[in-house]
């Protein structure tokens, strides 16, 4: 039996700390919340318009390495709206009141430090940090200024996702043992082959600024505009795309996290200069807790998959499987009380005659396809339209206004980074790494 319902939604220095109690805005409950953006790239523009859609928002400032970006930001959201190569003139603004930061990933900690320390909240993309080394200063910039942070996973907002979390916990597919979980891709954009602007040069590129701490190179605009082909300033595909997976079934399960990795790969086909694999696959261990059975899980990313893109979860339990792609759909198929009979195990050379009369006896049935389904399934579908990402940016605007903290803080950040950063060091150093959930550090 087939059911379908839709269901609906049941560090930047001394001088910006001192400058934080200023640049602080009440906000009154008719005002707007003013947000900046800071790295105009596809994820952080797309950040904007999900952020100005939720209503009572402004965007008032915006800050990139590149002129061209600046430029385009006054042309699509307004001539008034400042901008700078600059990030700190940014954040010393303070008509300033929330930050979305939407930069390459070596940037990630540092400006959402500073932006904390400014008084101004934060909304980053994942992953929250490059590496695992600057996960705990973010956590103490938070909790140490009390501003709200988010990190940009959008399936901790999602009412799909909220949708698996209460069929799990109401045990519809029994105790769950395994969970495999990919993103496949086969296009150069999905690929990160962006295109490159005919007027990129150290004249409309800060090159100096973009590379930061990172290490040193002649200028090059392809490490710029397909940045996560670099360790430099990216995390390959562990950090764009496991780290969402490990979001969304964190939130499903109500897990802290792994206690081994193991991830292996290759690049198979875009050999491009990249140095970080277009295909990866991880192996996790989690222990029993409170909260969920032990369980295993796979990760994959295929950035050449024979198919069109797609990416989901299946959570397999003892009484039937739990798979979200687009909505939810849980089977089931009843389990055998016993092992039934198998005439193959008769196979010794005294019993041929006897196989052959029973065969003859009792030929096979093959099952009609009606039969081979499943004997029990349904279908949860979100509405026609819905965004996982506006409701993530609604999320992040009310908590700026209420002061409510978000789901997707710093620590669950970090808790979702981790793992992801630790596949990152067992591809590169060909070893399983330890990682203790609670603390959030290697063992």
């Amino acid at each position: 039996m087939t059911t379908r319902r839709h269901f609906i939604q049941a560090t930047a220095g001394a001088a910006l700390a001192a400058q934080a109690a200023s640049a602080q805005r009440t906000i009154s409950p008719n005002d707007n919340v003013q947000i900046a953006l800071i790295g105009v790239g596809g994820m952080g523009s797309g950040d904007v318009e999900s952020s100005l859609k939720v209503g009572g928002t402004k965007l008032v400032a915006v800050s990139d390495v590149y002129d061209g970006r600046l430029v385009h930001a006054k042309e699509r959201w307004g001539n008034d709206v400042f901008t700078s190569r600059h990030f700190e003139e940014v954040l010393q603004r303070p008509d300033v009141d929330a930050v979305i930061i939407g930069t390459p990933d070596h940037w990630h900690d540092i400006i959402s430090i500073a932006a904390m320390n400014a008084g101004k909240d934060v909304y980053c993309e994942k992953p929250m940090v490059q590496h695992l080394a600057f996960g705990p200063p973010v956590i103490e910039a938070q909790k140490k200024t009390g501003r709200i942070m988010q990190v940009g996973s959008q399936r901790v907002s999602s009412i799909v996702y909220k949708k698996a979390q209460d069929l799990l916990r109401q045990g519809v597919i029994g105790e769950f043992n395994m969970v495999e979980a990919w993103w496949d891709r086969n296009s150069a954009n999905g690929a990160w082959q962006y295109s490159i602007p005919p007027d990129a040069s150290t004249t409309t590129i800060d090159w100096d600024r973009f590379q930061g701490r990172a290490p040193k190179h002649d200028f090059d605009s392809k490490r710029v505009f397909r940045w996560r082909n670099y360790q430099d300033y990216g995390t390959g595909v562990a950090g764009d795309l496991f780290v969402h997976l490990f979001s969304g079934m964190h939130f499903v399960i109500g897990s802290l996290g792994p206690t081994r990795v193991y991830a292996t790969g290759g690049t198979r086909f875009w050999k491009d200069g990249r140095d970080v694999p277009d295909l990866m696959l991880a192996l996790c261990d989690y222990p029993e807790t409170d909260s969920h059975p032990a369980f295993n899980l796979t990760l994959r990313v295929n950035f050449e998959d024979g198919s069109r893109e797609n990416q989901g979860f299946r959570f397999i339990g003892s009484e039937g499987i739990m798979t979200i792609g687009n909505g939810v759909t849980v089977s089931r198929t009843p389990r055998e009380a016993e092992p039934g009979f198998n005439i193959e195990t008769f196979a010794d050379a005294t019993q041929k005659e006897f196989m052959k009369d029973y065969r003859d006896k009792y030929p096979e049935q093959r099952p009609s396809a009606d039969a081979m389904r499943p004997d029990d399934e349904e279908k949860f579908l979100a509405p026609p339209g819905y965004s996982d990402h506006l409701d993530h940016h609604k999320h992040f605007i009310e908590a700026v206004r209420t002061r409510k903290p978000v789901i997707e803080d710093t620590t669950f950040g970090f808790r979702a980074a981790g793992p992801a950063l630790l596949a990152n060091v067992s591809y590169f150093e060909q070893r399983a790494c330890k990682w203790d959930p609670l603390t959030m550090r290697e063992v």
